[in-house]
């Protein structure tokens, strides 16, 4: 609050305070002049006069309430409608039955359906094949049967020629794998001075991979045993034999044929 409220505030109670003193005062002379001029009128005693002296309360500034704002009112519920009564069944009449009982007229059967038979199924027609197309057949199938003939005859022939070839290969190295192995034996011959004509001895040999001989046997004679001996001996000298060129030309048992003109 600030000094100018608070001395307004001051002199309005100074104010206040000030005529309730005079309005008191008013009231005790009246009272006093009443009392007096009372006395000397009457001339039975005064009743006894209680007088209340109050003083104003100072004014207090109204406070204004706020008004209540008004509630709404409630919604107005409409009763219900009575729902109307329901219609009472009227009462059935029943008819008099006559004294001839009517037959009733007896329903018609329904006629069954009658299905239509399938067809039966038509055979295909069987088509003859015709002469042409016959012979025609034949002699592309006796072509195909020539051709896989010829090509399994050539495939044969070639085999059987490769196997020949190999084996003439194969007899070649052996021959000059034995020629080898005579030629060296040759070297070693000292024929016999009473050697006539060119007679022939056979030998079997048998030999390890790495050329030594193992044994020495004479198969045919050249009918002259000095000739005989001294192949046997040739033989025995050579060894070890020469190897062949390649290990699958090796043969462990030779037969060797000699002559002493060779």
């Amino acid at each position: 609050m600030t000094a100018a409220a608070i001395h307004l505030h001051f002199d309005r109670e100074q104010q206040g305070w000030l005529a309730s003193v005079l309005l008191a005062a008013a009231i005790h002379l009246l009272l006093f002049a009443v009392l007096f001029f009372g006395v000397r009128w009457q001339s039975r005693a005064p009743d006894t006069i209680s007088v209340e002296l109050w003083v104003p309360p100072a004014q207090v500034a109204e406070r204004v309430e706020p008004r209540p704002e008004p509630r709404p009112e409630p919604p107005v519920v409409a009763p219900p409608k009575p729902e109307p009564p329901a219609p009472k069944p009227e009462p059935r009449v029943e008819l008099p039955k006559p004294d001839i009982a009517v037959k009733d007229k007896p329903k018609p059967k329904p006629k069954p359906e009658v299905k239509p038979k399938p067809e039966p199924a038509k055979p295909a027609p069987v088509v003859k094949p015709r002469q042409e197309d016959v012979r025609k057949k034949f002699s592309e199938e006796l072509a195909r049967e020539q051709s896989a003939l010829k090509a399994d005859q050539e495939r044969k022939a070639l085999q059987d020629m490769l196997a020949r070839d190999a084996a003439s290969a194969q007899q070649k190295a052996l021959a000059g794998y034995t020629d080898k192995i005579r030629g060296k034996i040759k070297g070693n011959i000292v024929l016999p001075q009473d050697i006539k004509g060119n007679p022939e001895a056979v030998f079997e040999v048998v030999q390890l991979p790495t050329g030594q001989v193992l044994n020495v046997k004479l198969k045919k004679s050249s009918g002259h045993r000095g000739y005989d001996e001294a192949v046997e001996r040739a033989i025995l000298k050579s060894d070890p034999l020469p190897k062949p060129d390649s290990p699958n030309q090796f043969q462990r048992t030779l037969e060797l044929k000699f002559k002493p003109q060779e």
